[in-house]
């Protein structure tokens, strides 16, 4: 008699299981894809809405738009505020989770629920008090920095660019902390006590137990709110939208989400706004590949 173990008979019927989730997610993500694909290369407008139909003009919107130097400006703008606005998330969101854990469980549970009411309030109530506390008349924050002998009497947060995407850059930081911290929190409770423990035996320091112990405990998570910081920041649009709306510069202060929708919506131009966006997903692609290629490292490791 053979000794060895039967091999295990394969059956199709898991694979059968997936086809129909596969079909509703292929039909879900690829056909928007696809006909955005499509709309890129016609010349689409506001008299296609009414009937006429599309001329098709293959790559001319991918190079008019290559060509126009507004578009670079936009792209470096943007990249510049996502990766500004990520790495601030991903330092206040670590750090708090850090102190979490050294902290009484009243105090922790304290800030967990102030954490958890940021995140849950709605973006467009949340950005109205956010206007207030910006106002160049009322504003608390002028207020503030002109009790503290500053010169903030009346200063216009939103006209200057540089200060509107400092406005953005708090509210966006703002929102996107809470998930950070939580998730990480939540990666830190799982990392072995005992290896910290025998790490402070061995005479490490509380920053190299840190590097050495804890961050590559939790290093997969961090890699993957990562990558989501990144691609959140990059496609940011509400937070800019209705800054603009309140009076930003708009086209000093556009980034690409608003850019599309300006050039789609406000403009009419849907098949240079699909370019835009296929040039941004692109984008996005080349942004989020060294974190994917890092988790795939990290998933053969292991």
């Amino acid at each position: 008699m053979n000794g060895s173990a039967p091999r295990a008979r394969r059956t199709p019927l898991p694979y059968a299981l997936l086809i129909p989730a596969t079909v509703a997610l292929a039909v879900a993500l690829g056909y928007p894809l696809v006909r955005q694909v499509v709309l890129s290369f016609q010349d689409f407008g506001l008299a296609q809405q009414f009937g006429r139909p599309p001329e098709w003009v293959g790559l001319g919107n991918y190079r008019e738009l290559v060509t126009d130097p507004y578009l670079w400006r936009v792209t470096l703008r943007s990249l510049v505020f996502c990766l500004v606005n990520a790495a601030v998330t991903m330092a206040i969101g670590v750090g708090l989770a850090l102190l979490m854990r050294h902290m009484t469980s009243w105090v922790r549970v304290l800030l967990q629920t102030g954490l958890l009411l940021a995140w849950a309030m709605p973006v467009v109530a949340s950005l109205t008090v956010w206007q207030w506390l910006f106002d160049t008349q009322y504003g608390i924050v002028n207020y503030l920095l002109t009790k503290l002998g500053l010169d903030f009497q009346g200063h216009p947060w939103l006209l200057e660019p540089l200060s509107f995407f400092f406005v953005a850059t708090v509210i966006v930081v703002w929102m996107s902390v809470p998930f950070v911290a939580f998730t990480v929190y939540a990666a830190l409770t799982q990392v072995s006590e005992d290896l910290v423990e025998a790490a402070e035996i061995d005479g490490a320091s509380p920053l190299q137990r840190l590097r050495h112990v804890v961050l590559p405990a939790i290093r997969p998570v961090l890699l993957v709110v990562g990558l989501l910081q990144v691609i959140w920041d990059l496609r940011v649009f509400t937070q800019i939208f209705i800054l603009q709306q309140a009076g930003g510069s708009t086209r000093d202060t556009n980034l690409l989400g608003t850019y599309i929708y300006r050039l789609g919506i406000g403009g009419g131009k849907f098949g240079m706004a699909a370019a835009v966006a296929i040039f941004m997903l692109l984008l996005t692609v080349i942004l989020t590949a060294p974190y994917v290629r890092a988790m795939l490292k990290q998933e053969s490791e292991d």
